[in-house]
């Protein structure tokens, strides 16, 4: 199929189609990144912008390295060290970037809606990097395509996604995504951070994290943001480590060839122990490997593929 989106900002607009796309498409430029020389001339000519509002490491990285590997050039911009300090807005931020005739916009925001605000008024391509609540896109693409790469399929697997499921950008993307794609989901996690109605996104919810792991293929653990402590939906965060973290003696129950995955940063002790990040079963680098790829994949379709 032909590529026709301008922007990405959610995975729910995008079909099967387009999803088997940027898998395949990213499967062939993994390969880029193992070479002595890992570069393809794919974009060269091309401005790739990240505008970041919140600190981030891996996808911020990742993006940059995908742009340079496909021959873009690269600007960084930190919120703090730009005119929003003096109070310009967001819009007039990124309209006077795209003045200087760049082609894309990476943004990371701490408010849903950001990145969709900018694509409703900006010509050059948006990507949402992480708005809010709300989406991660590339984080779950890059989920799905290390699950695809180990079992050589998503259409039928069993996947378990558990933590903080209120707040994660990143479960509801992958949701998104996976359900498309075939998969069963189920959310697991305290009752205080469960969304109300999150049934209807197709998912099944279970609070036992013995049940979860020994029916899943695949375990993505979400990561307790210790802010939350402030607002109170947890006792404590041993209290959460008991209940709801993975560690060894757990394991046990789960399928021989179950899969260990993390967004990160991991909080080891809390959401799983250490031997298990470090373990047999983790795919937790292999997700940051395959985001390069994965990045390299959208940078090309929206900006490679234009005539």
């Amino acid at each position: 199929m032909e590529w026709t989106k301008h922007d990405l900002l959610d995975l729910h607009d995008l079909s099967r189609a387009e999803l088997e796309l940027i898998l395949k498409t990213a499967k062939s430029f993994k390969e880029v990144s193992s070479r002595e020389v890992k570069k393809v001339p794919a974009l060269r000519g091309k401005t790739v912008v990240t505008l970041f509002f919140e600190p981030s490491t891996r996808t911020r990285v990742s993006f940059e390295l995908a742009a340079k590997r496909l021959s873009a050039d690269t600007l960084n911009i930190a919120a703090s060290g730009s005119s929003l300090s003096k109070g310009e807005t967001v819009l007039d931020t990124a309209l006077n970037i795209e003045a200087m005739n760049v082609d894309a916009i990476i943004v990371r925001h701490f408010s849903s809606g950001v990145p969709s605000i900018l694509a409703e008024n900006l010509r050059s391509s948006v990507i949402n990097a992480g708005d809010g609540c709300r989406a991660h896109p590339t984080q779950a693409l890059l989920d799905m395509f290390t699950i695809q790469e180990r079992f050589g399929r998503i259409e039928g697997l069993k996947v378990g996604i558990v933590g903080d499921i209120l707040h994660s950008r990143v479960a509801r993307s992958n949701i998104h995504g996976l359900t498309r794609m075939g998969a069963s989901v189920t959310v697991c996690g305290p009752s205080t951070l469960m969304p109300i109605g999150i049934e209807k996104l197709g998912v099944n919810v279970n609070y036992n994290l013995d049940d979860v792991i020994q029916e899943s293929d695949v375990i993505m653990l979400l990561r307790i943001q210790k802010e939350r402590q402030q607002e109170k939906y947890l006792p404590s965060i041993r209290e959460y480590a008991k209940v709801f973290g993975i560690r060894q003696q757990r394991l046990q129950k789960a399928k021989k060839r179950v899969l260990i995955m993390h967004p990160g940063p991991t909080n080891r002790g809390v959401e799983l122990t250490a031997d298990i990040a470090d373990g047999e079963h983790s795919v937790i680098l292999e997700q940051v490997t395959n985001g390069v790829a994965i990045r390299m994949a959208i940078l090309y379709l929206l900006l490679g593929t234009k005539k």
